[in-house]
């Protein structure tokens, strides 16, 4: 465990990145192996099959991604309070949260694939195939989101390194499974699919034992679990926005795929190339702002409004660059790139595949600022703020899939992201805005602290938080957990 309230700003940001962005990175390069053992083993229709599900993926799965996230947040604030007795609680407050969320998930996607598959027009050719896919994958929820949420945990906590290795395992697992049950085996796409629930179920455990025997501060107690009860609506409170701000802009991107399921199978296949490549490209800016959400909750549980403002300001100049460099990579080997999953023998797909990443790279500038403020503004409580943000991205995209994608075809599909990207920015940029004052005010204490969840007059001084590796207790006092 390690605290991102002192030391130097950028360089506790950044090391604190690294192990989630080489998490983000395998991730992406499974999803990378993933979709190119599909299309080599079962050609361009297994290939669109998994595309054709992304966006219900992104939409019942990216929920609780981004709810298991925003569960651990009051973990972090309580952690960087020096209150370790409502990090337990807090945290078995999550737990709760994340066992229902994965039921309602596993049920719900179960029921719903076919029918959701078929009012997206999805292609006759792929139905079943997609269908068959996406249920197993819904089938296996409940060990999506107990790695997910226990990762989201232990980064609170300040440590990413623990979560990196289980997800590197994770990774790798996958990979090597995907290949025996498409490539040896002949187990289609509901064998994909099967993998990548073995991989979650291996890294859950993982975690549960590393933290019975590394991390006593989350060895939670009967009193802890009861405890837990009576934060259940704090957790909610930041999670589930945080859950709807996927889901809401996933279901823009479920009415550009109706889209590009218009324009046939090998858009489909072009397209789910395309965003593969999309993704293991973006994996650093998304690693920088899952960052940000933990450097900024610590930092206002801590009360150290200088160390918040400067890092959210220097960590926009990186990005900047950063992007800069993504998209220059992007450009000059997009083609290459998209003919690892494609195969040479299909030129046209290809240059469908190029044309998206030759619109979309060269504006990843706006993605990767958009990361910052809004994780920033998520890690200083304003969640609604991101809830908005995903309502923008969503009509955007949604914008784009009526109006462009019929008459430009690939290029409409390729200018949704951008679009979305940029309208979110210009959102949550201005309120960020108009958070800095506030923030200067809180330096000089010329502003009352942000209020707390228990009443000021059970307060006593300001905590001093004491953080080392034996996870020692802080006095008992009430929790200065911001709500």
């Amino acid at each position: 465990m390690q605290s991102l309230t002192h030391g130097p700003v950028t360089r506790r940001i950044v090391v604190f990145t690294i192990p989630l962005l080489l998490g983000n990175l395998f991730q992406q390069v499974y999803a990378f192996t993933d979709a190119a053992v599909v299309g080599q083993f079962l050609g361009l229709s297994g290939l669109a099959a998994v595309g054709a599900t992304a966006s219900i993926m992104f939409l019942l799965v990216g929920f609780t991604w981004g709810a298991g996230s925003g569960l651990a947040i009051p973990v972090a604030r309580a952690f960087g309070a020096g209150d370790h007795r409502t990090v337990r609680a807090t945290a078995a407050a999550g737990l709760y949260a994340s066992v229902a969320m994965a039921l309602i998930i596993t049920v719900v996607g179960m029921l719903s694939a076919r029918t959701a598959l078929t009012l997206m027009n999805t292609p006759a050719e792929v139905l079943d195939d997609a269908t068959a896919y996406l249920v197993v994958i819904c089938a296996g929820q409940m060990a999506a989101v107990a790695f997910n949420y226990l990762a989201s945990t232990m980064r609170a906590l300040g440590d990413s390194r623990t979560p990196l290795i289980f997800l590197i395992a994770s990774s790798v697992l996958n990979a090597l499974l995907v290949i025996l049950f498409v490539g040896v085996w002949h187990q289609g796409l509901a064998g994909a699919a099967a993998t990548t629930i073995i991989g979650h179920g291996a890294a859950a455990v993982g975690c549960v034992i590393y933290i019975k025997k590394r991390m006593p501060l989350l060895h939670l107690t009967l009193d802890d679990l009861r405890a837990g009860l009576g934060h259940v609506k704090e957790v909610l409170a930041t999670g589930l926005p945080m859950g709807f701000h996927v889901s809401i802009i996933a279901l823009g991107a479920m009415v550009l795929q109706v889209a590009i399921n218009n324009l046939g199978a090998d858009a489909v296949a072009a397209t789910t190339a395309a965003m593969r490549l999309d993704g293991l490209a973006v994996a650093p800016l998304a690693s920088i702002g899952v960052a940000m959400v933990t450097f900024v909750a610590q930092n206002r549980g801590a009360q150290q409004w200088e160390r918040i403002r400067i890092g959210v300001f220097r960590m926009a100049l990186v990005v900047t660059g950063l992007s800069i460099t993504l998209s220059v990579i992007i450009l000059v080997f997009s083609r290459q790139l998209a003919t690892v999953f494609i195969g040479s023998h299909n030129p046209h797909v290809v240059d469908m595949a190029q044309t998206y990443l030759l619109i979309a790279a060269g504006l990843y500038g706006l993605l990767g600022l958009k990361f910052v403020y809004r994780s920033a503004l998520q890690g200083m409580g304003h969640a609604v703020v991101a809830t908005a943000s995903g309502v923008v991205e969503m009509v955007a995209r949604t914008v784009v899939g009526f109006t462009l994608v019929a008459s430009l075809g690939i290029v409409g599909v390729a200018l949704a992201a951008p679009i979305a990207w940029g309208a979110a920015l210009t959102l949550v940029a201005v309120r960020w805005r108009m958070e800095l004052p506030r923030l200067r005010l809180l330096e000089a204490g010329e502003e009352p602290a942000i209020s707390q969840s228990v009443p000021a007059a059970h307060l006593g001084p300001a905590v001093t938080p004491v953080f080392d590796d034996s996870a020692r207790e802080s006095s008992e006092r009430h929790a200065l957990a911001l709500g």
